[in-house]
This record gives structure tokens, C-alpha cells and sequence, in this order.
């Protein structure tokens, strides 16, 4: 019999902590081995036992939850999983809490809660799940700064020759738990003509335009929540609004984005899978693939459909610098995977790939 694993939940209200643990228990997997009110409980209880994964909600009484974060991942790492508000406020420090090594975010309404995380019980508990095989590393090794290179450090800028030579490149990037970071680092090394990217990110919804904002604000490139009929150009990153499936199209040479509703696929809306099906449709050898840490198999057949439409690379980020090595790893068995490599080097491999011709 496997081993369950063990979660502390942490959050104030009583109806989040009770709807919480019986959500959690009811997955043969997982076993909750205590609740707490606040942080202080909460190291109480971690005295006793320590958990592989704690639920924390963000605003609390007497410390909040990102400081308790902050000291859990700065002397002994544990996967976190952020329960959060859909306030705006909420989102921005949920995306904080991202940044300091939580690694999944749940989001949870100011109201209805109870009946809201009843309808996410699926989620839920793959979310900790994830966190679960999570890699976590203490606080100053995850906010080690890595080398900001451009472009030029792997090849030299596209000529106007080769422009016209060849049909605009596009980016498609598929990312689930860790990918938040993972994304920063790849769209930090970009210079300020990259090629156009569109990018799935599993996140909650009300959360990528926080998200997006942040990055925009990091990075060279323009950084967006998309919206329908977005064109996807150079210096852009078009990311897909939570809770929305995002496809690439194609109109005579302008390449653009469709925002639509739709089933769950993989298990997940926004789906990689989908996204990158999209890609294989209507960008072919034009398309560039990168798929990146996280939990399960989305992303691994749209990426398969991309290389048999003769994609220019797929890429997967290796298992050393994955948080959760399922994604990449799941493409990688199925054989649509032409380059695997750590996540610094993404970047440099991307616009490679897309100067190449």
C-alpha cells in the first residue's frame, strides 16, 4: 500500500478547514493530519508531525500567510499550496506567494466557499497531489538570480534576407505547477524583437491578469492577458485568461489568438493540449514548441500532433530544473520531443529555432 500523503490545512475559517479536510480524506491518497486557525497553531502542529504539504490561505489573523510562507521555505522547505481570494489584491498576492516557492494555487471566493470547493474536489486534490512530488528548495536558492542573457549570447540577430526568405515563427509554450517561475526566467532572456508567443499557464481564473501584469513589468518583451482576436506579434507574449481555452489561427499572414469556452481537456481549461493542436493546424513548420514543468500528461499529444505537422522544435524542459517533471516527461516517452534542456537554456533554443529558417 502506498504511502498517503500527509497535509496540514491552514486557514481561519472553520467552514474552508472543515470542507477542506473532507475533500482531501475522501481521496484514498491523501490524508489530513491536522487543521489550524493561524500560523502560530500551525507551527504547533508541525512540531508534532511534519506534513508533506500544507494548504495555507493568505489572509489570517495574527500572521498572514505569506510570512508564514516565507519562514517555512527559508528553514525547512514544505510544498505549499496558496488558498486564495478572487480579489484583485488577492491575486497579486497569491503571485507573491508563487514567487516565494509556493507551488500550486487554489482559488477560493469571498462567498459560497464551502459549496465552491465542493464542485473543485478534482482540482483540489491533484493540486496537492502536485505538491506533493514538488522539488522545493530553500528561499535564497529559489530566488537566486539567474544570468539575464540576450539573444546575441546564442546567435546573432535575423537578417532582412532571411525574413523574407521564411514565414513568421510563433511560439507556443505549455506550462502547469512551477511554471509561473519557470515562464519569468524564459521571458526575462528575451530581447525586445523575440518572436511572437502565445503561452498556457494552468492558473485559476481572475489570476493571469495579475500574472501577465507582473511579467509585463519584468520583462523586455510586452507581456498581455489575451483577449479574442489578439494578434500575436514580435515582442509579444499573449497569455490565456484562466478558466478559457486559448487557440492559435491564422488569417493570410496575421497569426492571432480565439478566446472560447469549452469542456475540460486533460482535465484542465485553459488545456495545452488545445492550444497546441491549434498550433499543429494552422502553423505547422512554423511553430515552435516548449513544454514545461508540471504535473500530468496535458500538452504531451498536442505536442506529438506538432511534430508530425513538421514543427521547426519542440522542447522540454528537463527534470533537473522542473519543479514536477510530469508534462515534459509525458511528451518525452510519447517521442514528440526533439530537445530536452534545463530552463535557462530554453530561451536561447527557442529563438535558435526560429532564426534557423
Amino acid at each position: 500500500m502506498e504511502k498517503k500523503i500527509k497535509v496540514l490545512i491552514v486557514d481561519d475559517s472553520a467552514v474552508v478547514r472543515q470542507t477542506l479536510e473532507e475533500i482531501l480524506n475522501s481521496d484514498p491518497a491523501i490524508q489530513v493530519i491536522a487543521t489550524a486557525m493561524d500560523p502560530y497553531i500551525a507551527a504547533d502542529r508541525m512540531r508534532q508531525e511534519i506534513p508533506d504539504v500544507i494548504t495555507l490561505d493568505v489572509e489570517m489573523p495574527r500572521m498572514d500567510g505569506i510570512t508564514f510562507l516565507r519562514k517555512i521555505m527559508s528553514q525547512n522547505p514544505i510544498p505549499v499550496v496558496i488558498c486564495s481570494t478572487l480579489t484583485e489584491k488577492g491575486s497579486e498576492t497569491a503571485l507573491k506567494a508563487l514567487e516565494y516557492g509556493a507551488v500550486e494555487i487554489i482559488q477560493k471566493p469571498k462567498l459560497g466557499a464551502k459549496i465552491f470547493l465542493e464542485e473543485s474536489r478534482i482540482a483540489i486534490c491533484d493540486a496537492v497531489k502536485a505538491a506533493a512530488q514538488a522539488v522545493t528548495k530553500k528561499l535564497p536558492e529559489r530566488k537566486a538570480v539567474q544570468p539575464k542573457l540576450t539573444a546575441d549570447a546564442v546567435i546573432a540577430k535575423p537578417t532582412t534576407r532571411a525574413m523574407v526568405q521564411t514565414t513568421e515563427k510563433v511560439v507556443v509554450i505549455g506550462a502547469s505547477t512551477g511554471g509561473t517561475e519557470a515562464l519569468r526566467t524564459f521571458l526575462e532572456m528575451l530581447p525586445v524583437d523575440a518572436p511572437g508567443i502565445v503561452i498556457v499557464q494552468h492558473m485559476p481564473e481572475h489570476f493571469t491578469a495579475a500574472f501577465a501584469q507582473r511579467l509585463n513589468g519584468l520583462c523586455q518583451i510586452e507581456v498581455k492577458e489575451a483577449q479574442n482576436n489578439d494578434s500575436v506579434l514580435r515582442g509579444r507574449a499573449l497569455i490565456a485568461p484562466g478558466n478559457h481555452h486559448m487557440l492559435l489561427k491564422r488569417s493570410g499572414a496575421r497569426y492571432y489568438v480565439e478566446i472560447k469556452d469549452g469542456p475540460l481537456v486533460s482535465r484542465h481549461r485553459p488545456s495545452v493540449d488545445v492550444l497546441f493542436r491549434s498550433a499543429a493546424r494552422y502553423a505547422g513548420k512554423n511553430a515552435v514548441g516548449v513544454i514545461m514543468t508540471g504535473m500530468g500528461d496535458d500538452g504531451a499529444r498536442g505536442m506529438l500532433e506538432m511534430k508530425h505537422a513538421g514543427a521547426s522544435c519542440t522542447i522540454a524542459q528537463d527534470e533537473a530544473t522542473s519543479v514536477v517533471f510530469g508534462m515534459p516527461n509525458e511528451a518525452i516517452k510519447i517521442g514528440a520531443i526533439s530537445l530536452v534542456v534545463p530552463l535557462p537554456a530554453i530561451a536561447g533554443q527557442v529563438l535558435k529555432a526560429c532564426n534557423d529558417g
